[in-house]
């Protein structure tokens, strides 16, 4: 763990003044064009059993689009900057936060900062607005007709967005380590859907947050299923919801407190492939979905990190934050579509329509700093990055002589988000701070005696129903604390 990012640019030949052509410009010190993506090489060109990853660690939180969280950096003069530094003149990074959307009257309402939006009394929960649409229809009438039309389930809280300081620590992430600007969520519907291509590459068909009919939880297979069946160790850590009960006894064998991911990270204990979700309900929500205070967010993720960080997981690990959906909020890049099982040439029944853009990064020793991947992913890709490394898949590609590593056509198919990592250790240091302060989350939007999910959309295919979650569990005998 002594190599650090100049240490490593000395021996790669990418430091000295006379070997980079340096152009002095007026209140610069130098500025260099570094052409190292192709040099530097990719983690997928080596046999996955000599691999430098060995643990991987994955968080999803809920609901933002990327262009409202992340899209400030598309004009980041110093992100820029550095990035043509390190990686060449072409880098960019594909956001956009100046739009502007048509609402039901035939107004031109424009995205603004969250401080500056009239009616905004807390723009770090969106106080006083709806929780934005984000179900199977709404997100096809936004898709068709913008985020402000009628039947999109918005108001104009989703055309908010944070800027540069306001999300201290996604943003001290996002800077010092590799940004993905085409990763879309799974299919364009709501949170469990999504969530269950994370850990299966379908919905099973759900198109809603519904729950099983049957006693014993959704029947298709799971990756944990895969990983079980090879040996390999893996964990689902909960915070409050164990989100695997929807499989049923089988989902909650795989599962375990949260406080046992800080165990294993201080103890170097942790399995090979780790998932980590955050509260979802009550005082200590801190999953970022709206009406939430997204400083809760900031907290958890940071304290997620730092405890991988300190591990001795770390030297060998990746770290990934995304979003199970965009819920809502506008974005400029039309979803995309991808290999389905489910494909129908019926757009309402189409699950190889990806939904929205979300957030999506990735941190390791072998991870660029600073780097943006254009290629294009879904939840999926995280699943076929861990099939090729531990369960026996090719890097790209669906032809393979092991017939056993996918789940569905979409993991089979799906681009391995490991591409951009590359063989040899960046530096171990993360960047920054990991003792980053960051402001305490406020009082909820009003809800003295009330849950905050109850402020929340519960109608139709945008419903997450706390007291639905209580009776389903309670069935299973697991108490929801």
């Amino acid at each position: 763990m002594d190599i650090s990012r100049r240490k490593f640019l000395q021996q790669a030949g990418l430091l000295g003044g006379a070997a980079l052509g340096v152009s002095a410009l007026p209140g610069c010190q130098w500025l260099v064009d570094w052409p190292v993506t192709q040099p530097l090489g990719t983690i997928l060109s080596r046999p996955a059993n000599q691999s430098p990853i060995d643990h991987v660690v994955v968080v999803m939180m809920e609901n933002r689009s990327f262009d409202h969280y992340l899209g400030y950096l598309a004009d980041d003069r110093s992100y820029l900057h550095n990035g043509r530094r390190r990686w060449g003149r072409d880098f960019h990074l594909n956001g956009m936060q100046d739009q502007s959307f048509i609402d039901p009257d035939g107004n031109l309402v424009s995205t603004a900062h969250l401080s500056e939006q009239v009616g905004q009394t807390n723009p770090w929960r969106g106080c006083g607005f709806e929780d934005p649409g984000h179900g199977w229809n709404s997100g096809r009438v936004q898709r068709d007709s913008g985020f402000l039309a009628a039947g999109s389930g918005n108001d104009q809280f989703a055309l908010g967005y944070y800027d540069a300081g306001d999300l201290l620590f996604t943003e001290a992430l996002a800077r010092n380590s590799t940004v993905f600007d085409r990763y879309h969520a799974s299919v364009l519907g709501p949170t469990y859907p999504n969530r269950e291509y994370l850990h299966s590459a379908q919905s099973g068909g759900n198109k809603s947050n519904a729950f099983p009919t049957d006693a014993n939880g959704f029947g298709w297979p799971l990756i944990w299923d895969k990983l079980a069946a090879a040996n390999v160790p893996s964990r689902y850590y909960y915070s409050d919801l164990p989100l695997l009960a929807l499989f049923g006894a089988r989902g909650l064998s795989y599962s375990s407190p949260i406080t046992e991911y800080y165990d294993g990270c201080a103890n170097g204990t942790l399995p090979n492939v780790t998932m980590v979700d955050p509260n979802f309900f009550g005082v200590n929500q801190c999953d970022d979905h709206p009406l939430a205070d997204v400083r809760a967010g900031q907290r958890f993720l940071r304290d997620a990190f730092k405890a991988f960080v300190e591990s001795p997981h770390w030297e060998h690990g990746a770290f990934i934050v995304t979003y199970d959906e965009w819920g809502g909020f506008f974005d400029h890049v039309a979803p995309a579509h991808f290999p389905d099982d489910r494909r129908s040439a019926n757009d309402a029944d189409d699950f190889s329509q990806a939904g929205f853009r979300v957030p999506t990064v990735m941190a390791s020793p072998y991870a660029k700093p600073g780097y943006v991947d254009h290629r294009a992913y879904d939840h999926t890709s995280i699943l076929r990055f861990i099939e090729w490394r531990f369960l026996g898949a090719p890097p790209e590609g669906p032809v393979s002589p092991n017939p056993n590593w996918y789940l569905t056509l979409r993991d089979r198919n799906a681009n391995n988000i490991g591409a951009s990592l590359v063989p040899t250790i960046i530096d171990v240091e993360p960047g920054f701070n990991l003792d980053l302060p960051l402001d305490p989350p406020s009082a909820a939007c009003g809800t003295e005696g009330t849950s905050l999910r109850a402020l929340q959309s519960t109608s139709g295919d945008d419903a997450f129903d706390e007291d639905a979650w209580r009776t389903y569990l309670d069935g299973m005998g697991f108490a929801l604390d």
